[in-house]
């Protein structure tokens, strides 16, 4: 089930980078969607070894992110967060009803439990979740952070704030 991709995995490692020490040598966390359109290091002009990608569902600051840049900007480095949201994102579609409903169809299941913050405003979810970052004492003063959009059509970046 796996084969193709292990197999692909050992002619990577034959040429992998090694030696890292794990920090961000740009100073750069990024929290993003999980949309494979998405090329995080790329699209800054960034290399490997040099930021903290953090993918949530729709690029959203959730709690594990928050977390994950609380410990990049005290533990490996980074100076400055961005939070990139992007266009024709499905976590923008509707709110977790609409969300759900999909979900549910695709599966068969029961997923009335299912939160997964979808949000139609989502210049507010990306400001909130700027303004989360701002606020976090183990943050504030420490990094510079700010919001994006990106385009998956053209492949810009627009900052929001």
């Amino acid at each position: 089930m796996f084969d193709d991709l292990l197999e692909a995995n050992r002619r990577y490692a034959t040429s992998a980078p090694r030696n890292f020490d794990g920090y961000a040598h740009a100073g750069v966390a990024v929290v993003t969607c999980m949309d494979s359109r998405l090329q995080p290091l790329e699209m800054l002009g960034l290399m490997l070894g040099e930021a903290k990608i953090l993918r949530t569902p729709g690029g959203h600051v959730t709690q594990d992110a928050l977390n994950g840049c609380v410990l990049a900007v005290n533990l490996l480095r980074v100076n400055r967060i961005l939070v990139i949201a992007h266009t024709k994102c499905a976590m923008a579609s509707g709110d977790d009803e609409v969300i759900r409903q999909r979900v549910a169809e695709a599966s068969g299941l029961d997923v009335s439990e299912l939160a997964v913050g979808a949000n139609a405003d989502q210049e507010g979810q990306l400001r909130r979740g700027v303004q989360m970052l701002l606020d976090h004492p183990l943050i504030a003063g420490r990094a510079q952070v700010g919001g994006f959009v990106y385009d998956v059509d053209s492949g810009l970046l627009s900052q929001v704030v």
